[in-house]
C-alpha cells in the first residue's frame, strides 16, 4: 500500500495549529522581558552605559552553564544600548559570533567582518592578518564604537588557540577614530586558565557570573513563552511544571526547558490532540535527548570523534569489562592510517578521554 503524503498534509492543514507563534520557542529569540535576570541585566547595562557618554566600556566576560541566559542578556542589553545611542546621535553597533560553529580564527574574523558590514571577503584563502587589517580599516572609517560578542569563546580557544582574542584585545592600539569593546561568553568557569598571560594582561575585563535557574524560575520562563507561542488554553499548567522540573534537574538549563515545550507541542499537534499535557513533555524528553546526543557527537572536533569511534570499536572487539588506553590508542591509530589523518600523541589521547 502506497503512503499518501498529500493526505497527511491535508489532515494537518484542516486542523487548527496549537501554535500561534512558534518562533518564540527558538534559541535565538530574545523576548522583551527576561525573567529572573534583572541583576545581570543591570550590571551589564551599567558597564556598557559608558558608551552613551562617548567612552569605551570595559571588556566583559560572562560565565555560566548552558541555558542560563548569558546570550539573551547580552543581546537584550545591546539592543537597548544601540537604540538609545541612535536617539542620542551616537554611532554604536555590535557584532555577534558564535565560536562553537566557527572554531577557527579565520572564520571568526570573517564573521565579525560580515556583521559590521565589511563584506566581500573570501571564506578561505587569505592570511588572518590580512583579514584583521581589512577589518581595522573598515572600523576606523568613522568615529564609532563597535562591541564584539564572542559567544562560546572557549570552543575557539581550545580548538585554535587565543591568537584572535589577543589581536582583538590590542585592536584599539591600531584605531585612530573608533573604539572596540569585547564581550566574551563562556560555559567554562576555568576559561581564564587556558589564556596566555599576554592576553590576560590586555583584557582588563569585568566579570558577570550567571547562576543556573531553579524549577520555579524555569516555570516562570516557560509560562511567559507558552503564552506567546501557543493559542490560549492549549498548554496545561502541570505540563509546564514538569518541563521546568526536568530542566532544573539538568543544570537549570532554560534552553532545555524551552526545547521540551516546543517538541511537546509538535508531538501533541501531530497526534491530533487539542491540549499539551504531561505525557507530551515525557515524549519530548526522549526526543530531545536523542537529538542532544547526536548534536554533541557531530560538534566534537575531528580527533575527539576519531577517539570516540576507537572506544566504540574497542568495546565491540573486546567484551571484557575494562578497555585500556593502549587498546584505544592502537585502534585509533589504525583508523587514522585508514582515513589518512595524522594521529595525536598519547598524552593528547589521555586528555581527550
Amino acid at each position: 500500500m502506497c503512503l499518501d503524503v498529500d493526505e497527511i498534509f491535508d489532515k494537518l492543514l484542516m486542523k487548527a495549529s496549537l501554535f500561534k507563534n512558534k518562533r518564540v520557542l527558538s534559541h535565538d529569540y530574545v523576548p522583551d522581558a527576561l525573567p529572573h535576570r534583572e541583576e545581570e541585566i543591570q550590571k551589564l547595562a551599567y558597564i556598557l552605559a559608558t558608551a552613551l557618554k562617548g567612552g569605551k566600556p570595559s571588556n566583559v566576560f560572562m560565565y555560566g552553564k548552558t541555558g542560563t541566559g548569558k546570550t539573551a542578556v547580552a543581546r537584550y542589553v545591546l539592543k537597548k544600548l544601540t537604540e538609545r545611542g541612535a536617539k542620542l546621535g551616537l554611532d554604536l553597533s555590535y557584532a555577534y559570533v558564535n565560536c562553537r560553529y566557527r572554531k577557527t580564527n579565520y572564520r571568526v574574523l570573517i564573521k565579525i567582518c560580515d556583521e559590521i558590514g565589511c563584506v566581500g571577503l573570501p571564506e578561505t584563502g587569505l592570511p588572518t592578518d590580512v583579514i584583521f587589517d581589512k577589518m581595522i580599516r573598515h572600523i576606523d572609517r568613522r568615529d564609532q564604537l563597535v562591541i564584539i560578542i564572542l559567544d562560546e569563546l572557549d570552543w575557539l580557544v581550545k580548538t585554535s588557540g587565543d591568537d584572535v582574542l589577543y589581536q582583538l584585545t590590542r585592536i584599539n592600539n591600531e584605531l585612530n577614530r573608533s573604539q572596540v569593546s569585547l564581550i566574551g561568553i563562556t560555559n567554562d568557569l576555568k576559561f581564564r586558565e587556558y589564556l596566555d598571560s599576554r592576553v590576560l594582561s590586555s583584557l582588563s575585563e569585568e566579570s558577570i557570573v550567571f547562576s543556573p535557574y531553579n524549577a520555579q524560575q524555569l516555570y516562570d520562563i516557560l509560562k511567559q513563552r507558552a503564552e506567546m507561542a501557543f493559542r490560549e488554553g492549549v498548554v496545561e499548567d502541570s505540563a509546564l511544571r514538569l518541563a521546568a522540573a526536568i530542566a532544573a534537574q539538568e543544570h537549570g538549563d532554560a534552553r532545555r526547558a524551552i526545547d521540551l515545550l516546543r517538541v511537546a507541542g509538535e508531538i501533541a499537534e501531530r497526534s491530533g490532540e487539542d491540549k499539551l499535557v504531561e505525557k507530551h513533555i515525557i515524549a519530548a524528553k526522549d526526543e530531545v535527548e536523542k537529538d542532544l546526543i547526536e548534536m554533541t557527537v557531530r560538534e566534537l572536533p575531528l580527533q575527539e570523534q576519531l577517539i570516540l569511534l576507537a572506544i566504540v570499536l574497542s568495546r565491540q572487539r573486546n567484551t571484557d569489562s575494562r578497555i585500556t588506553t593502549g587498546v584505544v590508542k592502537k585502534i585509533y591509530e589504525e583508523i587514522c592510517a585508514e582515513l589518512g589523518y595524522k594521529p595525536v600523541t598519547l598524552r593528547r589521547i589521555n586528555d581527550i578521554i
